[in-house]
């Protein structure tokens, strides 16, 4: 006896596009009517490059995550005129942890929110810092910038040589008391620490205040509440502009850079091998659709494409590194790679990695 093969149920998709047709279709309506409208294609998903969207600033104003929303905002206007400008959402916690958990749980995102990120958040997901979500709860989109460690103090500050400060690290490193963004292990405290270890002196004995972003540590510069701010140049050349009394004593750049920090040396040229480099982009909740992926994706190519972009950096106080798509994947892991090796050198208590 000859068995027939049991006819295979409809899935999720062909029961909604049935449901639908029901409702739209007369009753007595021929077959073949209903089957075309259950083989018809879905409706094509909106361009999210030119609706309105906004940009997440994981921590408070006036740091690098809020200039890499200004940078993005300004960048995607240049080319999508006609778009509503690129909202500007502050959410602070855990410089980005708050932001990436939010993601990863769902609870916001979606194809009209982006997140800023830097190497600093790359440095804490590589220590585990970020929750146990795994890196793959987000989609890398575009890296925009870059920016580069700083090593600044109060204008009337009696450091007035990176030699100055380095002769005190080397003596007794407790007794300058370091402020930026981040807690222990975070990417200003990293640079800090290398700056103690290159001047001849014990990391581990070095004062550090830590701030909810670049922004409130300068403030406390200002206020005379520390003795040295490191952070980087970006958020550093913003708060000048804006009047606040600095003194640049070295850039964690391979050669000098330009703009407001123009003929400030570099570390390495005044005896500390220092190259800090910061990335600076932007990130996706991993469960937008990839027609959503593609059209931001081309949207961020063609600003950085632009002939006004440059000036657009400038303005920024960045400077170029531009990725995006599957080169910016393997730059992630590749810096997530580097950054674990560097928190085991440090000493750094490092939270298990979860999975890529």
């Amino acid at each position: 006896m000859r068995h027939r093969t049991p006819p295979r149920p409809p899935d999720r998709r062909q029961l909604l596009l049935r449901a639908a047709a029901a409702l739209v279709l007369p009753a007595g309506a021929p077959g073949a009517a209903l089957a075309a409208a259950a083989a018809a294609p879905l409706p094509a998903i909106p361009d999210p490059s030119v609706l309105a969207a906004e940009c997440v600033i994981p921590a408070k104003a006036g740091g690098g995550f809020a200039l890499t929303c200004a940078l993005a905002r300004d960048a995607l206007q240049a080319v999508r005129p006609q778009r509503p400008p690129l909202g500007q959402r502050f959410l602070p916690g855990g410089i980005g942890a708050l932001a990436f958990d939010q993601i990863a749980t769902g609870r916001i995102g979606g194809p009209g929110t982006l997140v800023a990120f830097s190497g600093g958040s790359l440095l804490n997901i590589a220590q585990g810092r970020f929750g146990p979500h795994p890196v793959s709860a987000v989609r890398w989109l575009a890296l925009l910038g870059a920016d580069y460690g700083v090593i600044a103090v109060h204008r009337d500050s009696p450091y007035r040589r990176l030699q100055d400060l380095v002769e005190v690290l080397r003596a007794k490193p407790g007794r300058i008391a370091f402020g930026a963004g981040g807690t222990v292990g975070s990417q200003d405290w990293v640079k800090a620490a290398l700056l103690v270890r290159a001047s001849g002196g014990d990391h581990k004995a070095m004062r550090f205040v830590a701030f909810e972003g670049g922004g409130d540590a300068l403030n406390a510069l200002q206020g005379r509440h520390v003795d040295v701010f490191c952070g980087d140049a970006a958020e550093a050349a913003q708060a000048v502009d804006a009047g606040a009394a600095l003194r640049f004593l070295a850039v964690f750049s391979a050669e000098r850079l330009g703009g407001a920090l123009q003929g400030v040396p570099t570390a390495r040229e005044q005896g500390i091998d220092i190259v800090w480099p910061t990335v600076r982009g932007v990130y996706l909740s991993a469960d937008v659709p990839e027609p959503a992926v593609h059209a931001w994706t081309a949207a961020f190519e063609e600003a950085m494409k632009a002939p006004g972009y440059a000036q657009l950096l400038v303005r920024h106080s960045l400077y170029p590194f531009a990725l995006t798509g599957p080169a910016l994947a393997r730059f992630v892991e590749a810096e997530l790679d580097k950054y674990q090796k560097l928190a085991t050198e440090l000493g750094l208590r490092r939270w298990s990695r979860t999975g890529s």
